[in-house]
């Protein structure tokens, strides 16, 4: 039965999301994304990259390996900003939409839990964002790789750390949209996040600045407290330009531990709102 329901509103989340042009605006936009790359590729890669590291090198195949990791580098990140920024902003409103008056009261009519509408709601909005991840991540993988030759996998976990990210921030646009019913304040608080986050997470060159204790510690825990979206990004960034091993698992876990906090929370008010 759960899983019925769950389908059912995740379907219908995804349903609005293309009634309301969500989800073709974001397929436009990762549309127009690919075609400016494809633009960008019109002089040969393979042949770019060689004159570019030294026509006379003795080893062109690192060459073009390290010409495609760069690439690749560059991409993931414009990306996983660019993608999280564009997710936010198009899913804030879907949350604030199923709490319309006339709405609501129907929805809660019938045969379903205030929490199973709300994580229906949440599920169809990351199914909504893992579609585009997927067709726009994947479609330059699939460029790079018939131009180049070379098929990196690591550039293909730009989907799964960029979904994450949005995840998380999803439940800030969650919690504040059943709070104040409000799109534009749902993505002010998940973008201000975002900016935080970059801000905090230059504590080892900040805390060297500082001049008092109190300072310091208040800083690194405000760094523990929210989530992680810059570090993800650099961890990403390191595992795919310089091929080694980056720590995600810590940014993951405090970052996780964070989004189900404000989870828990907005469905407590949400069970709680009289509508």
């Amino acid at each position: 039965m759960n899983a019925r329901v769950y389908g059912a509103l995740i379907r219908d989340t995804f349903q609005e999301a293309m009634a309301r042009w969500l989800f073709w605006g974001l397929f436009a936009l990762s549309s127009l994304l690919v075609l400016i790359f494809l633009f960008f590729l019109r002089i040969d890669l393979v042949q770019g990259a060689i004159s570019f590291a030294g026509s006379r090198s003795s080893r062109p195949i690192y060459d073009i390996q390290h010409f495609v990791n760069v690439s690749y580098s560059w991409v993931s990140t414009t990306l996983y900003i660019w993608g999280t920024f564009v997710a936010v902003f198009a899913s804030s409103g879907l949350i604030p939409s199923v709490l319309e008056p006339g709405r609501i009261a129907l929805l809660l009519s019938k045969p379903l839990s205030r929490t199973t509408l709300l994580l229906g709601r949440y599920a169809g909005n990351i199914l909504v964002v893992l579609l585009n991840h997927i067709y726009l991540i994947g479609s330059i993988w699939i460029i790079i790789g018939i131009k180049t030759g070379i098929w990196d996998p690591r550039f293909l976990l730009s989907i799964p750390v960029a979904l994450f990210a949005f995840a998380v921030l999803l439940c800030v646009v969650v919690l504040i949209g059943v709070m104040y019913e409000s799109a534009a304040l749902s993505t002010m608080a998940a973008i201000a996040l975002m900016l935080i986050s970059t801000i905090l997470a230059q504590r080892s060159f900040v805390v060297r600045l500082l001049d008092s204790e109190w300072s310091r510690d208040l800083w690194q825990t405000l760094y523990w407290i929210v989530p992680k979206i810059f570090d993800l990004g650099n961890a990403l960034r390191q595992i795919i330009l310089f091929e080694r091993d980056a720590d995600l698992l810590t940014p993951v876990l405090t970052s996780a531990a964070f989004g189900l906090i404000i989870m828990l929370r907005a469905i407590y008010v949400f069970e709680r709102k009289d509508f």
